[in-house]
């Protein structure tokens, strides 16, 4: 099959003078402006270095674009039930918990919460929703949902910006740009939920807790998230800790559970870190993580919205019928289930069976997916092939999906790295490229009341059409807009 593709925002190539002056602008506009991130080859806290960017926005067109938009509240609702419906966590994840150390740490968390009572009742979700174009980019599917440390808020709002800078600085109508790259309003959405949560606490001496890695990278994009609430918000004090240094700190709870640190008394805590079993070395991350669920504080995520966000229950969620579970209105459900891929359970029963040979016979018509965020885990194309034979009678399979592989539409871009200077001899920054979607939503509440629930912005992320994975922080993918087409 051919492959579709889309036209870019503005004919290419570029001259090479004028490539070279926009790329100069490009990467001290990134520089300034925070588009940046700490090298993992030579990292200091002294220095920073531009994250991969997109020369141009990247054309899509407007109306998968404004579906998946609306959709985003349902979706925020949909994953907000999930994690308060014990009973649909536990047969989704009952297989998974056996096969995967990971999610059977995080359910057995849930599971000791949820024995004892939960002294927090409120969650914070911060969450995106992950999409590529399918059927020549008319129709869009869902690649994943994130429910912990949704990354790039404040850099996505930044790369909006910088696109509409770049086409201006070409010589393009500020009246056509302005409107075919959408307003992006993902960081201030995200600092507002955090503070609506805050809020709620209900202590204005609380202060907030950033979950962070022992070492960060991904500097830029955290930080301003806190200069952003301290900006709406000045009374609020923004701490950062990583499990391992909270682990040796002193944490503890207080008379009526509060969580305290270092005689603060924590109102939100905020994972930006947590999600890979490396952030937990030794058992005593792991009590943290419990001591923190214990307490009265409010979590971004709670272990159970944690759980919701899965790829075993997304797959659960794509299973005939269960969506009318949690979403009662039909048009609803039909609005979520149109966005859906086909996801398949590789469980030992009937359905499992099934999908381990579709996936040996047709390797190339699906990814493999394991439990994990962060990107760099997924199988494909004769791999597929290779790990489900070795799983086949193996309990580690339970551990996996296997997910529809979508072909989205290819188009022309140029990629900008820190690493790599563009040869202007032969234009091979000019890359075939695909795009991935993603969208923004938050919502707070309890089992009995959704108090927030909206959608807040959007990223665009890149990569050369040759890449599998398109991690940004790894190097491979690169910050993008949307430049909406018909």
């Amino acid at each position: 099959m051919s492959p579709c593709w889309l036209e870019p925002c503005i004919q290419l190539p570029l001259s090479e003078e004028e490539l070279k002056e926009s790329v100069d602008k490009a990467k001290d506009w990134a520089l300034i402006h925070g588009i940046s991130m700490r090298s993992k080859k030579n990292f200091t806290k002294d220095q920073v270095q531009i994250l991969p960017i997109t020369l141009l926005p990247s054309s899509f067109p407007r109306k998968p674009f404004l579906v998946v938009k609306d959709v985003q509240t349902l979706l925020n609702e949909l994953i907000h039930k999930v994690a308060h419906d014990k009973e649909f966590l536990t047969s989704s994840l009952k297989s998974t918990i056996q096969a995967d150390v990971f999610t059977a740490k995080l359910f057995h968390i849930y599971e000791t919460v949820h024995r004892k009572g939960f002294n927090q009742t409120i969650s914070l979700g911060l969450l995106r929703s992950d999409y590529l174009l399918h059927d020549d980019g008319c129709k869009i599917k869902q690649v994943e949902i994130n429910t912990v440390a949704s990354s790039f808020a404040a850099l996505a709002t930044l790369t909006s910006k910088y696109h509409k800078y770049i086409l201006g600085e070409l010589g393009y109508a500020k009246e056509t740009y302005e409107q075919k790259i959408p307003e992006n309003n993902a960081l201030t959405g995200f600092c507002k939920g955090l503070i609506f949560a805050w809020e709620l606490y209900n202590n204005p001496e609380a202060v907030m807790l950033f979950v962070v890695e022992d070492v960060t990278y991904n500097i830029c994009d955290q930080r301003i998230h806190e200069y952003q609430i301290r900006q709406l918000c000045p009374k609020i004090k923004i701490i950062r800790r990583s499990l391992t240094n909270l682990a040796s700190e002193g944490i503890k709870l207080g008379p009526n559970k509060e969580l305290i640190i270092s005689n603060m008394i924590v109102a939100v805590v905020y994972y930006r870190s947590g999600y890979e079993l490396e952030a937990y070395p030794t058992e005593k991350e792991w009590d943290i993580r419990l001591l923190i669920e214990c307490s009265r504080a409010i979590k971004c995520p709670s272990v159970q919205y944690h759980l919701a966000g899965t790829k075993k229950v997304q797959q659960s969620l794509a299973q005939p019928n269960a969506l009318k579970k949690f979403l009662k209105d039909e048009s609803s459900i039909i609005k979520v289930q149109e966005i859906f891929a086909g996801l398949y359970t590789l469980d030992f029963n009937d359905d499992g069976e099934k999908a381990v040979e579709m996936g040996i016979n047709e390797p190339n018509k699906f990814v493999l997916k394991p439990q994990r965020e962060g990107g760099g885990n997924n199988i494909y194309n004769e791999n597929i092939r290779t790990w489900l034979n070795s799983m086949k009678k193996s309990q580690e399979r339970t551990g996996w999906i296997l997910m529809d592989r979508i072909y989205p539409p290819l188009q022309k871009n140029y990629l900008i790295r820190a690493a790599k200077e563009p040869s202007f001899e032969d234009n091979i920054d000019l890359s075939d490229v695909i795009t991935e979607l993603g969208i923004y939503g938050v919502i707070v509440g309890d089992s009995n009341e959704i108090m927030l629930n909206e959608q807040v912005g959007h990223i665009l992320r890149t990569k050369a059409s040759s890449e599998d994975e398109g991690g940004i922080v790894a190097g491979v993918g690169a910050l993008d807009s949307p430049y909406l087409i018909s």
